[in-house]
């Protein structure tokens, strides 16, 4: 071809049907090579996204909001709190917003009649049901989080019984909402599982899991590691043989700053006020005159000299990802948020925004933490609900008018 473009003969008796048959034949090239580069941007997104079920189920949970303090954390679960507490109106200002899904902390004690993990009492699962209902009409998909109160996660480290039971109540608790469209409704096996032995509990997600499946086959299973469920304990998890297991890190790194004043973690945060971010020695320092316990002062001295910042908050999401691309598995971050009341509003934006730009950087969805409690994204006061500008902002979501 080059010949005839540079050969004086064939340019000076130039044949109609041969340029024409010569200029389809650039132009069909020109078309397959566009379509070989699609396709090998197209092979390049996969390697990177994985294949499969559980990858599929985990591009629905791209954004999302925990909606805490209601069906579990609460201490009053009655008909007449369970039904104004969070409404339908909450769940399409969440969908508005730009959420596709949203983590139902649910306690399962409640939702067990007279006590028995295999019997669901009619009117509390009835609640449940409802709102379950009501999530998924919105087009949210819904997770259902087993998210029990510490005694409860305690005595999964203890003896045999407590696990029986955690057993039972899956298998039936799964088996009642088989039916619903496992493409909206997820299950998330237990919140922050904190037992002393990992493997232990490597072998009672297992079991759950089977159980899970035997009775939902197509439902997506959320599993998590010990410590937590934070990055240290995903790291010491080895995946499942189920291909529609999504795999759930929790991450509120630095303590310092996202939990500082926390009234229930220890001491040391319980005093904390005005902690910044970016963290650095120099304003960190005045800090410390007020600390008085050496170990506090330690670990806020600590905070300091880390530097957390944007860069600092997407090595640690690096980790995660890293892990999920090594084992070829989805992996989510189902929470992550500032405590509020005492960190100042523009910091508590600026972590929330970095850590929003890594976890979607590295392709991991998320689930901020949570809805309306102590870290909320939106205050209720006067029958009126008012989602804070900033950190719908930090989000990334869409503007609301207050």
């Amino acid at each position: 071809m080059m010949v005839w473009a540079s050969n004086p003969v064939v340019r000076s008796e130039p044949n109609d049907e041969a340029t024409n048959l010569f200029l389809r034949q650039i132009e069909i090239e020109g078309v397959m090579r566009r379509i070989l580069a699609t396709l090998l941007c197209a092979l390049a997104t996969l390697a990177v996204r994985g294949q499969g079920i559980a990858f599929e189920r985990a591009a629905h949970l791209q954004r999302g909001i925990n909606l805490s303090m209601w069906y579990a954390q609460a201490g009053d679960y009655s008909a007449t709190r369970l039904t104004t507490y969070t409404t339908a109106d909450d769940f399409k200002l969440a969908k508005s917003l730009g959420f596709d899904h949203v983590r139902l902390s649910i306690n399962p004690e409640p939702l067990m009649q007279d006590g028995h993990p295999d019997v669901l009492e009619p009117a509390a699962i009835g609640r449940l049901d409802k709102t379950v209902a009501e999530i998924t009409a919105t087009g949210l998909v819904v997770i259902l989080d087993i998210h029990p109160e510490m005694p409860y996660v305690m005595a999964l480290g203890q003896g045999d019984a407590s696990v029986t039971n955690f057993f039972k109540f899956w298998q039936t608790f799964a088996t009642h909402y088989a039916s619903t469209d496992p493409q909206q409704v997820y299950f998330e096996v237990l919140n922050e599982p904190h037992i002393e032995d990992s493997y232990r509990w490597a072998g009672i997600q297992s079991k759950a899991v089977e159980g899970i499946r035997a009775v939902a086959p197509h439902h997506t299973i959320i599993a998590t590691g010990n410590r937590w469920g934070g990055v240290a304990g995903l790291l010491e998890l080895q995946p499942m043989r189920d291909d529609n297991i999504i795999y759930s890190f929790h991450d509120y790194d630095p303590m310092a700053f996202t939990h500082q004043g926390a009234t229930w973690s220890t001491p040391f945060l319980k005093q904390l006020h005005g902690v910044p971010y970016p963290s650095t020695p120099e304003n960190i320092a005045p800090l410390l005159t007020l600390e008085t316990d050496d170990s506090g002062k330690q670990q806020l001295a600590h905070y300091g000299t880390e530097r957390w910042d944007a860069k600092h908050v997407d090595m640690e999401i690096t980790t995660a990802a890293s892990w999920g691309m090594q084992h070829k598995v989805p992996v989510w971050c189902g929470e992550f948020g500032v405590f509020r009341t005492y960190a100042e509003p523009a910091a508590r934006a600026l972590w929330l925004h970095d850590m929003r730009v890594a976890l979607e950087a590295h392709n991991i969805g998320w689930s901020m933490w949570d809805y309306q409690g102590g870290f909320a994204l939106v205050t209720k006061a006067n029958g009126k609900t008012s989602v804070d500008p900033p950190i719908a902002a930090a989000l990334g979501l869409k503007a609301t008018r207050q």
